[in-house]
């Protein structure tokens, strides 16, 4: 019987060219190239959350429509879609690509020099590439290396195009990085030096004014920019205002991410084994929607081919269920969150799992930031957010997946620490109270833990917000820095959703006990026959979730009544079954 050939995952590769030729398996988005040809304005703008398969899918269209690839089309796309269905403009274009991640921001003289640094690099790049069309392409090279024209040098480009007849399409991948980078600093002179670049005399403004130029010329024929946030486009004005964006079109919902379907075919093609797989991937993974309209919600690659990568490569799923890579985006979140009405704006949607928006702005101005609306979209962008469903004739937004749901966890707990002086998280005897938990079966040790640590040292600032969804937060903050559950909050126990339900981690079944909890709380004026109704709502609570098909008749399924009252007091019940 003859054993199955496997092919390579390609994690952390984008190169789509290395992927096909060096045997890695590709998902096809392809299709998509036919749909791009069809819009009739050529310039087209796309913005994806990081790490969600935009450069890998300018790669491609690098390869499909570049000259210098001609002979190489069958061999690149010809068990593709494209390559069965091809397009009158394949390998018709030279491609002049643009790259602005890891610019100088450390001031406005160095950001200027690094930014005509990187134009200047590409045009470079771009007369070497195609000496075969450019007969003079060493005399420009040399006029760059002598003149040093900095942005002048888009016209060398151009003029070349145009004395020697052929046609650009411009590829500007991470358009807005050193914009995510100066807004993220969250100060006035951060602002400040923003609005300089991107003013009518700045660096950035120029940059675009020429590609427009070139555009309206048919030089530059084709244009695609892409980033994760539309901040910069708005700012830009008329620099650049000629592009289509497609960010919000359902029709391009999945043209970057992997629907169920590409994830199991991945899987087969890869050799991942199925029976390995004992989280729920799409709990963890999956989730982004970017139009309501569009057909299936899509997992980030990222995590998808990390996840993979890991049961390759050790035969069973990686001990920290979430990609390390994603701590970028938790230093984002934290620096956007430097005002306070947008540190209330995100632990009321922590609270919530999400927050009804009127709309998804297709652009904003940094000037906009600290609005609820601007900043809730920029969230989206980001891949914080998601589209969930309409609601009351509003859009609902939701947390997409359990892996940033951790990075909320992660902001909020370092958030109350920094707030809180006195409040400690002390490693071992946590990990020690939550070990008890898992093989004992003691709750009180980690509840009286977590509330000498944490809830009896909480600032008057942050026990004006003290209330269950509040307590529950904190506990889930907690559980995850230990990596003996993965703890999941409103969890669908049908009836109804248990506030806290710790798993087991996968990689550590000789856990003995997974656990409920139901949260309540009442204030410290609060009467007893107040708190005794509580308690009463809380048991009934439990015992619907424990008659659940999913939690019943598990002897290793635990469950308690966590009853607060202010922040010094509480009560634990323990259901028995």
């Amino acid at each position: 019987m003859r054993t199955k050939t496997f092919i390579r995952l390609p994690y952390g590769n984008s190169d789509f060219r290395d992927i096909i030729l060096q045997n890695y398996a590709y998902v096809d988005k392809t299709r998509f190239i036919t749909e791009l040809e069809r819009e009739a304005n050529r310039n087209h703008f796309f913005i994806r959350p990081r790490k969600f398969g935009k450069s890998l899918f300018l790669r491609t269209l690098n390869c499909y429509y570049n000259i210098n690839y001609k002979d190489e089309f069958e061999s690149m796309f010809g068990s593709l879609y494209i390559g069965k269905n091809p397009t009158p403009e394949r390998n018709s274009y030279a491609i002049l690509e643009f790259d602005f991640s890891g610019l100088d921001t450390s001031d406005e003289a160095s950001f200027k020099l690094s930014f005509s640094r990187k134009v200047e690099d590409s045009v470079r790049l771009f007369l070497d590439l195609y000496r075969n069309i450019i007969p003079n392409s060493d005399l420009l090279i040399q006029q760059i290396n002598e003149k040093d024209p900095g942005i002048g040098a888009l016209e060398i480009a151009f003029n070349a195009a145009t004395g020697n007849r052929f046609r650009i399409f411009v590829i500007i991948d991470e358009y807005d990085h050193f914009a995510n980078d100066l807004i993220a600093m969250g100060t006035r002179a951060g602002k400040d030096f923003y609005r300089t670049m991107v003013s009518a005399n700045g660096p950035v403004r120029d940059f675009y004014e020429r590609i427009k130029a070139a555009t309206k010329s048919s030089v530059a024929y084709r244009t695609f920019i892409t980033g994760i946030s539309p901040v910069m486009l708005d700012d830009l004005t008329s620099g650049y205002n000629i592009a289509q964006i497609l960010t919000l079109n359902p029709r391009y919902n999945e043209m970057t991410g992997f629907t169920q379907a590409e994830a199991e075919a991945l899987m087969a093609e890869t050799g991942v084994d199925p029976a390995l797989i004992n989280v729920d991937m799409e709990a963890c993974y999956n989730g982004y929607l970017f139009h309501q309209d569009g057909k299936n919600r899509v997992y980030n690659p990222a995590m998808i081919l990390y996840f993979f990568g890991q049961i390759l490569e050790f035969g069973k799923p990686p001990r920290n269920i979430v990609d390390l890579n994603l701590r970028t985006d938790y230093g984002r979140l934290r620096r956007l969150t430097q005002n306070e009405k947008n540190r209330e704006t995100l632990l009321q949607i922590l609270k919530d799992n999400g927050v009804a928006v009127p709309e998804i702005l297709e652009k904003f101005s940094i000037d906009m930031l600290d609005s609820d609306t601007y900043f809730v979209s920029l969230l989206f962008y980001m891949g914080l957010l998601t589209i969930d469903a309409p609601y009351r004739l509003q859009l609902r937004l939701r947390i997409p997946n359990y892996s940033i749901k951790t990075l909320y966890w992660e902001y909020i707990a370092k958030q109350i620490m920094e707030t809180s002086p006195d409040m400690t998280i002390l490693s071992q005897p946590l990990s020690d109270a939550i070990y008890s938990l898992a093989m004992e079966s003691d709750v009180h040790r980690f509840i009286a833990y977590v509330s000498e640590s944490a809830f009896s040292k909480l600032s008057d600032y942050d026990l004006r917000r003290f209330d269950e969804k509040y307590i529950q937060i904190l506990l889930l903050a907690y559980l995850f820095m230990s990596k003996i559950y993965i703890p999941m909050s409103e969890y669908e126990a049908v009836p109804g959703r248990a506030d806290i339900f710790l798993q087991r981690n996968p990689l550590l079944p000789e856990v003995k006990y997974e656990w409920v909890f139901e949260i309540k709380y009442c204030k410290t004026s609060a009467s007893d026959a107040e708190v005794a109704a509580k308690r009463k709502e809380g048991l009934e609570q439990l015992e619907q979730y424990l008659h659940s098909h999913r939690m019943e008749n598990r002897p290793d399924l635990k469950a308690a009544l966590l009853v607060f009252i202010g922040k010094n007091k509480f009560e634990i019940i323990e259901y028995k079954k």
